[in-house]
């Protein structure tokens, strides 16, 4: 979807600044917050591409007054109240309500470093045709979904070159509203500078975007 989220290729928000020696976490929120997503995500009780859309859902304001742990606090609540492991009232009061049953099996901490390391692969295990091959040149389809999408905007109606091809993943657009994995292949398209930005950017620099089967066209 269209949102503040995106932001690749926009202007006027000043220089990224690095931190020297930053740590993991800020604050011992965050630690916190970070270990309610693992188990919640280990479970099935969401998929990333879920959870990527309940933060592109936030306000603009919101989003951009809120540090990186808050977009992922409000990701979780969104989900949790809309698939109903909590209701509001014990959102509000940090407290379960009598009765409610433990709906998260309790992730071990034996299996939480080999969690944290190597994460959850989107590549699927099934025989999907290709509709591209190396070298060939596309252009990228002009879409504005109101639902998720992986699809950056600066990218966009421009011509790139499929420079490889990553084998077959689940589609992000379909994942995220419970559509099914919709397997296909996902590329590394390249693209120059000067097709994003303009003649006025080096001819020298160039950018390689991870892009799917459903966003592309032949050239």
């Amino acid at each position: 979807m269209n949102g503040i989220h995106d932001l690749g290729g926009m202007q006027g928000f000043g220089p990224v600044e690095r931190e020297r020696d930053e740590p993991v976490f800020h604050h011992a929120w965050e630690k916190r917050v970070f270990g309610l997503f693992m188990p919640s995500f280990a479970a099935g009780l969401f998929c990333v591409d879920e959870f990527r859309h309940a933060i592109e859902r936030m306000g603009a304001a919101e989003y951009l007054q809120s540090s990186y742990y808050e977009h992922w606090l409000h990701a979780l609540e969104t989900l949790a109240l809309e698939k109903g492991y909590v209701t509001r009232e014990e959102l509000d009061t940090a407290h379960a309500a009598a009765g409610s049953t433990r709906a998260t099996p309790a992730l071990s901490a034996a299996a939480v470093p080999a969690l944290v390391a190597t994460g959850a692969s989107a590549r699927v295990d099934a025989k999907v045709k290709p509709k591209f091959q190396e070298g060939d040149m596309v252009v990228v389809k002009n879409i504005n979904p109101p639902t998720h999408t992986r699809l950056p905007r600066y990218v966009r109606d421009k011509l790139g070159c499929i420079d490889r091809d990553h084998g077959v993943f689940v589609l992000p657009d379909a994942a995220a509203h419970g559509k099914g994995e919709k397997p296909q292949h996902c590329y590394s398209v390249y693209f120059s500078a000067q097709e994003l930005w303009g003649p006025k950017a080096s001819r020298n620099d160039s950018v390689y975007v991870d892009l799917w089967d459903d966003y592309l066209m032949p050239a």
